[in-house]
């Protein structure tokens, strides 16, 4: 009796997990192909041009009849491929993408996992991102494609360690990974002026430019630099398997946005403690916010021309990592000296 008692209850706690995951993918795929709409959309008014406006109002169709043109397209591989590895290499980075927003919570009580190391978690899965990179300029068995690869890794692990510091300094003022913690150890009177964007403005900066130099974003997107590599690591790749390449990508662009929202700018919290700022949902707040990182970085992408790679990897190295260490001792210093320390 007990053990159908303990399966029955079991099975009801992973039929809701499975319910709120599913949930949770269909809003956040539909979300990224309105995201990719608006990056199109602000690239264009910046250039004084429509950008995408025939699929349906406003141009709001586009992305779903560019899905519909991925999947309908004819995959193909090359003849010294290894295609296990070839087909593998964008379910792995997809699926790392979509993994890391098991523990992201869009409001307060809203996250799948809220494990008491959520921060971790996300940090160690993105980390993983750069197999599926790898995996695919290898077994593409061309020269440019591995060339892609390998400037992709040694890109993504370089900017690692600086977004490493930087969330380590907002873990000293917080004193827990978990992530609903770290929101609400911004919730105060002051309003958008307790986040930790005014206080670690320096680690700010550091962090945005680092996640966009994580995810490939221009003026950092070396890996696939058209001008260069044609399409770097995903040159061979066309149809579902390089749709899954960048969906993967985006949402990690999102990942990268609601991380920032998170540790910086107060996640769901509304940004003054006053009627009719408290009447908004939590969600609806957070959902802006990202929204608003993200105009940032389609800004970036608009009007900051690319890095040479030599460039970019000085910057890593010789300006950031420099920079964060600093941060992480002057920070530890001041909550100790202030008794600020949690």
């Amino acid at each position: 009796m007990e053990t159908d008692l303990m399966a029955n209850g079991w099975g009801w706690v992973v039929a809701i997990a499975l319910l709120k995951s599913v949930g949770l993918l269909v809003a956040l795929l539909v979300f990224v192909a309105f995201i990719l709409l608006a990056d199109r959309k602000i690239w264009a008014a910046v250039q004084l041009r429509r950008g995408p406006n025939v699929v349906g109002p406003f141009g709001l169709l586009q992305s779903f009849a560019d899905l519909l043109k991925f999947v309908l397209k004819e995959p193909t591989i090359p003849a010294g491929a290894n295609k296990g590895v070839f087909l593998l290499a964008p379910l792995v980075t997809t699926t790392l993408a979509l993994a890391a927003w098991a523990v992201v919570p869009v409001a307060d009580g809203w996250a799948i996992a809220n494990i008491n190391v959520g921060i971790l978690y996300i940090f160690a899965v993105s980390s993983l991102g750069v197999y599926g990179v790898i995996m695919g300029g290898w077994a593409s068995n061309s020269k440019y494609p591995f060339l892609g690869a390998l400037r992709s890794a040694a890109q993504m692990v370089s900017y690692e360690v600086s977004i490493g510091f930087v969330i380590i300094t907002v873990l000293l003022c917080v004193g827990s990974l978990n992530l609903t913690d770290i929101v609400e150890a911004q919730n105060g009177k002051y309003g958008m002026l307790g986040w930790f964007w005014l206080p670690l403005f320096p680690m700010f900066v550091i962090f945005f430019i680092s996640a966009l130099a994580e995810t490939n974003r221009p003026p950092f997107d070396l890996p696939e630099a058209e001008s260069e590599l044609v399409a770097g690591f995903m040159v061979e790749y066309g149809s579902t398997p390089y749709m899954m390449f960048m969906l993967g990508e985006y949402v990690a662009i999102v990942t990268m946005c609601s991380l920032t929202t998170i540790l910086f700018l107060g996640g769901w919290l509304p940004p003054f403690q006053v009627v009719p700022f408290t009447w908004v949902p939590g969600v609806i707040w957070f959902v802006l916010k990202v929204c608003l990182v993200f105009f940032m970085f389609a800004m970036v992408k608009a009007f900051v021309p690319r890095y040479r790679y030599d460039q970019l990897m000085r910057l890593g190295w010789k300006v950031f990592l420099p920079i964060s260490l600093f941060m992480v001792v002057a920070v530890a210093g001041v909550l100790q000296f202030m008794g600020w320390a949690p």
